[in-house]
């Protein structure tokens, strides 16, 4: 087999294959043996089909079928050994005539090969990137401790209503002259939070209620005729919500309020472990501790794309096939139209640039990941997950069998890995570059975030 490359410009070449008769004759005999052994056909006995017969059926399907993957395989293994960095996939060139799999012996194909540009993606001491150290306020971890408190809670019964205390009894339905409607609704089991009605006269009239007061109020009102919460209020189905526009009397069986859980050992060791904690010094330290974790992880995010912004400034603008990578992506988007390619081609690239800088930086840095750190990825992802309900103290073994269930799909799977390699080219670059540290608050970094965001969102 004869196999010439020849470069077109910089950025693209055409990849030439002649494949004889013998270079593939060999293969087809041997499938067509296989294939005769297995065949069935009436008035012969498995496996003794004559090959004549066989070759005559079958010949020009298995004829293709070697001459493709003979093909594909010389077409990658030509492109490996020669080193040439391929972008996308190899596209067949205009040039290529038909090619008749029957009557053919000897075939030749062409293909159009884009190649990524020439450049050299370097850094050292001398190049210097902000990093964000975030500041972990008492603010913050006031309102962490207090939501740890708030989950670690327990209803308690009390004898008058507070805002945002749960209201149960019963609901009854009235007539015009404020009595019991005949036909009308009761709901003997009914819940009320006055606190998250819409409208503030309705909340007002329950300010004070105590057990066994009888309330007169409009359901319809309180809740601005949203047919969602009358219908779970009353049980009924959408339709005849309309038919109970009136004022019910609620009478207060019970009031219940959720009460925070109190700052001692118990507390402590249910959240953080048993006598990790001793003190509410020690929970904030701990609570600091977790979010500062957390916080690394934003800064070198952050890191990473101020990496990324000052690598593409460095490297400068490189040079593309366009034309023939908007024919890949026209190809690998066969149910999209040529405004598609248009509208999405410039971000694609951009995209792609950062691609070929990070390969290199990637390669520079030595960066592996193997499946050690894709599992604790997981883990770490399932503990971060956890983490933003404010659930901390997650056994170990839950955590694994989450991340287990996370490793079970590819899409996630993938993921977690560009994830190891960021997360280990920021750790390899904060020791190459000189790093500029500027300290700034929590709603400041995310207030930057914010601003930034906008601004990508309005160049697009």
């Amino acid at each position: 087999m004869d196999i010439q490359f020849q470069k077109i410009g910089k950025v693209s070449g055409e990849l030439t294959i002649n494949m004889a008769k013998a270079d593939y004759e060999a293969n087809v005999n041997k499938s067509l043996k296989e294939l005769g052994k297995k065949v069935q056909m009436p008035g012969f006995r498995p496996g003794h089909v004559p090959a004549s017969l066989v070759k005559k059926m079958y010949g020009t399907q298995v004829k293709a079928d070697e001459v493709n993957k003979l093909l594909q395989d010389s077409l990658f293994d030509y492109i490996k050994s020669k080193k040439i960095d391929m972008l996308g996939e190899p596209l067949g060139s205009e040039k290529q005539t038909p090619q008749d799999i029957e009557k053919q012996d000897d075939f030749t194909f062409i293909f159009d090969i884009a190649i990524a540009p020439k450049f050299k993606a370097e850094l050292n001491n001398e190049d210097n990137i902000d990093y964000y150290d975030i500041e972990v306020s008492d603010d913050i971890i006031s309102k962490q401790l207090g939501a740890l408190q708030q989950q670690a809670g327990h209803p308690e019964d009390v004898d008058s209503y507070e805002p945002k205390d749960i209201m149960r009894g019963t609901l009854a339905e009235l007539d015009e002259n404020g009595q019991p409607k005949e036909g009308g609704l009761v709901i003997e089991t009914a819940s009320l939070m006055p606190e998250y009605f819409k409208n503030d006269d309705q909340k007002k009239i329950f300010d004070g209620a105590k057990k066994n007061d009888v309330i007169t109020f409009n359901p319809t009102t309180a809740y601005e005729a949203n047919e969602a919460e009358l219908m779970s209020l009353f049980k009924i189905e959408r339709e005849d919500v309309a038919n109970h526009a009136g004022n019910f009397s609620f009478q207060v069986n019970e009031i219940s309020r959720f009460v925070p859980a109190t700052l001692d050992q118990e507390f402590f060791d249910k959240v953080f472990g048993k006598d990790e904690v001793k003190s509410e010094d020690d929970a904030r330290n701990k609570i600091k501790e977790s979010i500062h974790d957390l916080q690394v992880n934003d800064s070198d995010y952050k890191f990473m794309l101020d990496v990324r912004a000052y690598m593409e400034q460095k490297v400068g603008e490189l040079e593309f096939p366009d034309e023939l990578l908007k024919k890949i992506m026209k190809a690998n988007n066969k149910d999209k139209d040529e405004k598609f390619v248009e509208d999405n081609y410039a971000k694609s690239i951009v995209e792609l640039k950062w691609h070929l800088i990070k390969e290199q930086l990637v390669k520079a840095n030595k960066i592996k990941v193997n499946d050690k750190d894709i599992k604790a990825a997981a883990v770490q992802a399932a503990r971060f997950q956890f983490a933003q309900y404010g659930m901390n103290n997650i056994p170990d073994e839950y955590l694994e069998n989450y991340a287990q269930e996370m490793l079970k799909h590819q899409e996630q799977v993938n993921q977690l890995v560009d994830r190891c390699v960021d997360q280990k080219l920021a750790a390899a670059l904060k020791e190459v570059v000189t790093l500029n540290h500027k300290n700034i608050s929590s709603e400041d970094f995310a207030k930057m975030f914010e601003e930034n965001n906008k601004a990508d969102e309005a160049q697009a």
